[in-house]
C-alpha cells in the first residue's frame, strides 16, 4: 500500500492542473487515471467540436498552447495537448487505476481502486471533472419513447443521422452547433424551452474571451459553462434563420414514436438528441456524504464542507465561470494551495499498522 501527501483522483485538465502546483510546492502526490491517456474526456467528445476560446485562452499553468493565438483548437488538438502537458511535466500518473471507494482514516484517506490496490493520502483533491454523467431531463413519456434517444456525449458525426427526423434538444453551444452540423444530412429541429441566445464571437476585432478577461467578468459566477450564449461569428444565427435546423419550442412530451410539440400537434421522430449539458460524476465518494442524491457537490470554492482534506477542481462554477475550463482549472487550483498546505500541517499521518491492509 502506498501512502503519499495528496491523491489526485483523475488525470484530465483539472487533475494535471492540480499536478502542476503540487508538484511546484514539492508534495509527495499521485494522480489516479482511470483510462489510458491523460486527456480526460476529450476524446470520446464528437467529431468535429471546436472550442469556443482561441489558444490564448485555452492553457494550462506552464505550457502554453501549441498554436497560433487566436486558433480556436479542435477535439483532438486538445487532447494532444493535455497528453503532452502530462509528459512534459513527468507528472506520476497511474493509469488503469479506477477509485471506487474513498473513506476516512484516521487523520487522512484510504482509497481503493476498482483493480483492487490500495491507497493511503493525508488529502485529495477529486478532479475526475463535472462532465462524467449525462443530464437527461425528466420528460413524460420519453422512457417509452419507441425511437432512438442518445445525449450528445455519445454523438460522433452525422453520418448515422442521414435522412432521419431529427430532434436535438438544448439551445446552448454544443446543442447549437450539433443541430446545424446534422441538418446538412438530416431533417432536424432544435427543440429549447427559451429562444437562442447568441453572443458574437468577435467584439471590435477581438474573442469574447478578451473581454471576459478585461472586464473581469470571467472571475463571476455571472455566466454558466453549460449554457452560455451561443458564441457566433454568424454562421449558426444565419443557419437557424434559413430554417435548417428549424428553432422549435420545447414538445411537451414523447408518445410511442412521436413528439408532442407545444401547440399540440403530434410529429413522428427518428432521433431524440440531448444536447442538456452534464453532472459531476463522484461515486468513489459516496460514503464522505458530499455529493447529494442530486448530483449536487457540497463545497464551497473548491473545499468539501465537513470532510477536511477533500479539495475540487473542475467543477462548473465552483469558483466563477472559468472553473471548469482549460484556462480556468490553473487558477483555481493554485488558489486551493494555500488551504492545503495548511491541512497538511496541521495533521499527521497515522502508522501504517492503524491503515487497512
Amino acid at each position: 500500500m502506498e501512502h503519499v501527501d495528496v491523491i489526485i483522483i483523475g488525470a484530465g485538465q483539472a487533475g494535471l492542473a492540480a499536478g502542476y502546483h503540487l508538484q511546484r510546492a514539492g508534495y509527495r502526490f499521485l494522480l489516479l487515471e482511470a483510462g489510458t491517456q491523460a486527456s480526460g474526456a476529450w476524446r470520446g467528445y464528437y467529431d468535429s467540436l471546436t472550442l469556443f476560446s482561441p489558444a490564448r485562452y485555452s492553457a494550462l499553468p506552464g505550457l502554453a498552447f501549441p498554436a497560433a493565438p487566436g486558433h480556436y483548437p479542435s477535439r483532438d488538438e486538445v487532447a494532444g495537448y493535455l497528453e503532452d502537458y502530462a509528459r512534459h511535466f513527468d507528472l506520476p500518473i497511474r493509469y488503469g487505476q479506477r477509485v471506487s471507494t474513498v473513506r476516512r482514516e484516521g487523520g487522512g484517506f484510504w482509497l481503493q481502486t476498482a483493480e483492487g490496490k490500495g491507497y493511503v493520502a493525508r488529502a485529495v483533491i477529486a478532479a475526475s471533472g463535472a462532465f462524467g454523467t449525462p443530464f437527461m431531463p425528466s420528460i413524460p413519456g420519453l422512457a417509452d419513447f419507441g425511437g432512438r434517444v442518445l445525449h450528445s456525449g455519445s454523438y460522433r458525426d452525422p453520418a448515422d443521422f442521414a435522412g432521419h427526423r431529427v430532434v436535438v434538444v438544448g439551445g446552448a453551444n454544443s446543442g447549437v452547433q450539433i443541430a446545424c452540423e446534422l441538418a446538412d444530412t438530416a431533417d432536424v429541429s432544435l427543440a429549447t424551452r427559451r429562444p437562442i441566445r447568441f453572443f458574437p464571437q468577435r467584439v471590435l476585432g477581438l474573442d469574447f474571451h478578451f473581454w471576459l478577461a478585461a472586464t473581469g467578468l470571467e472571475r463571476t459566477r455571472w455566466l454558466d459553462d453549460q449554457s452560455t450564449p451561443v458564441l457566433d461569428d454568424g454562421r449558426y444565427r444565419r443557419a437557424i434563420k434559413s430554417g435548417k435546423p428549424a428553432r422549435r419550442p420545447m414538445f411537451r412530451e414523447a408518445v410511442a414514436d412521436e413528439v408532442v410539440w407545444a401547440d399540440g400537434k403530434r410529429e413522428r421522430v427518428d432521433t431524440l438528441l440531448f444536447a442538456t449539458g452534464f453532472r459531476p460524476h463522484m461515486p468513489y465518494l459516496a460514503d464522505l456524504g458530499v455529493v447529494t442524491p442530486e448530483g449536487l457537490v457540497r463545497q464551497h470554492q473548491g473545499i468539501a464542507l465537513d470532510v477536511p482534506g477533500l479539495y475540487f477542481v473542475g467543477l462548473s462554477r465552483q469558483r466563477n465561470f472559468a472553473s471548469a475550463t482549460l484556462r480556468g482549472v490553473g487558477p483555481d487550483a493554485a488558489w486551493l494551495m494555500s488551504h492545503l498546505a495548511a491541512h497538511l500541517q496541521s495533521t499527521k499521518l497515522q502508522s501504517a499498522r492503524a491503515w487497512p491492509a
